[in-house]
């Protein structure tokens, strides 16, 4: 039995080795989407500004290819947790309530989609989130309540927005580092998760705001993802400034995506 449970032990161990290898991954894509959108501020960025424009200047790096595929086995692995969570299996810590569990799908759900996008770079087959979108978009416009359906996309994502800048306004996020007590986190850690949740709190709460125009205007033209999202936010009043503020904000959250791959509670 001791033995049997030995490997149990390390088997997880291992496995949680890799998931965090998820963090890291997805902090190179923030700081690399908050570059593509600092350059769109101020000019036009080669790259969409969302992860399909981070994955391609990473494939276009002479590491490139193998960069992509320890981001999708890190972000499989990364999503099997988030899933193993919501089930309680091989996870030690309790997740005791129903919107506990469904954050954890929730997040499931991204990691696993960040890993076929990653893996289509990987193997040669990478396309445009906002073409992905738009298409998805359309289809969904295209069933009966479609509108709605796409609507209420919308009204969930804003709400994750709104979710998102609260976190970070309340430095929520330093519950989420079960090796920095919150009265242990080094200043560093405390901005670049405070500006970074709420930079992209923003960003998401224009994403899920370009869903509600799609389905009020039926036109899923409208639904253009984070790139969308970035372009938007350039032309309102003041936008190259505040889409600078969004791309430093973005960045910011990859340098906590990197500290949470070390102390980050899973």
């Amino acid at each position: 039995m001791t033995s049997i449970a030995s490997v149990s032990g390390t088997t997880e161990d291992a496995w949680e080795k890799v998931a965090r290898v998820g963090f890291a991954v997805s902090g190179l894509l923030h700081l690399l989407i908050g570059v593509l959108a600092f350059q769109l501020a101020f000019g036009d960025s080669g790259e969409s500004a969302d992860q399909s424009g981070a994955l391609s200047a990473v494939a276009e790096q002479p590491f490139g290819a193998a960069v992509l595929w320890i981001s999708v086995v890190g972000f499989v692995a990364l999503g099997a947790w988030q899933l193993a969570k919501a089930v309680h299996v091989g996870h030690t810590r309790s997740e005791s309530s129903t919107g506990d569990r469904l954050k954890a799908v929730g997040r499931a759900v991204v990691y696993l989609a960040l890993a076929v996008a990653a893996f289509g770079w990987a193997t040669g087959g990478g396309s445009s989130s906002k073409n992905q979108t738009q298409g998805l978009t359309s289809d969904l416009l295209k069933m009966p309540g479609g509108q709605l359906l796409v609507g209420a996309i919308g009204v969930a994502v804003v709400a994750v927005g709104v979710y998102h800048v609260v976190k970070g306004w309340r430095e929520k996020f330093l519950e989420d580092l079960k090796g920095l007590p919150r009265g242990q986190a080094g200043r560093g850690t405390r901005w670049a998760g405070k500006i970074g949740y709420v930079a992209k709190g923003v960003a998401l709460a224009v994403v899920g705001g370009l869903f509600v125009v799609a389905a009020v205007q039926h036109d899923a033209s409208e639904a253009s993802g984070l790139d969308g999202a970035m372009h938007t936010l350039k032309e309102s009043p003041a936008g190259p400034v505040l889409l600078a503020l969004v791309a430093v904000g973005l960045m910011a959250f990859g340098v906590y995506c990197f500290v949470r791959a070390r102390y980050g509670r899973l």
